[in-house]
């Protein structure tokens, strides 16, 4: 049986141009946004229904004398967090400076904290709830930021399954996170786990299942 999580949605590198564009516009119409990129109205209309039903666009009404008012589109702020969402560079310096700290308690100190903010982030009022349930609402916790997860059971067991790696760059460079992961995946779920399958061991997903625990 497989719990479906809510999963963030994704944009290609066609709507993110998109989105670009319209934000250097600031506002545009229909036929200013397919005059800057050299497409048909239809084709910008279609764009435009699919990133406004996912919130990175909004629609206002312009009256300009006379005249019906017209709409014109800008970006929302969801849609600049988008645009701005790509931090994977910043992430495997941040890291690999962390990991440079001399002095060997610091650097714990650091890591123990960034390892309690992450338990926090996805481990909100798990206690008394049963083994499968936590697993569910760990997936739930990591979907709704942006993982694209899914929980099933085989068996007696619930399995956590990563379909993509979220720290992919960095675990190239350095899989001690994957490590960091793996602590903050049983600190949330208060119980050991083991990870049967890894994408940077040529998997196609990350799973994770408890070691010897009944659900």
């Amino acid at each position: 049986m497989c719990s479906k999580a809510v999963m963030r949605t994704e944009i290609d590198s066609n709507d993110r141009q998109f989105l670009d564009e319209l934000h250097r516009l600031g506002a545009a119409s229909v036929h200013e946004l397919g005059d800057q990129l050299g497409v048909t109205a239809t084709a910008v209309r279609q764009r435009l229904v699919r990133l406004e039903g996912s919130g990175f666009i909004s629609r206002r009404a312009v009256r300009e004398g006379r005249g019906r008012p017209h709409h014109v589109y800008e970006v929302t702020p969801v849609g600049l967090r988008e645009l701005g969402d790509n931090y994977s560079d910043l992430a495997v310096i941040l890291w690999r400076e962390l990991h440079q700290i001399e002095e060997p308690e610091v650097r714990r100190r650091v890591l123990e904290r960034i390892k309690d903010a992450l338990t926090r982030r996805y481990g909100q009022s798990m206690a008394g709830q049963s083994l499968s349930a936590r697993f569910a609402q760990l997936g739930d916790a990591l979907a709704q930021h942006g993982f694209h997860v899914e929980v099933e059971h085989d068996g007696r067991l619930p399995i956590l399954r990563e379909n993509n790696c979220p720290y992919l760059e960095l675990a190239t460079h350095d899989p001690r996170i994957c490590e960091l992961e793996h602590a903050v995946f049983e600190e949330v779920l208060g119980t050991k786990i083991e990870r049967t399958q890894c994408c940077l061991e040529g998997h196609h997903c990350c799973e994770f299942t408890p070691v010897s625990q009944t659900a």
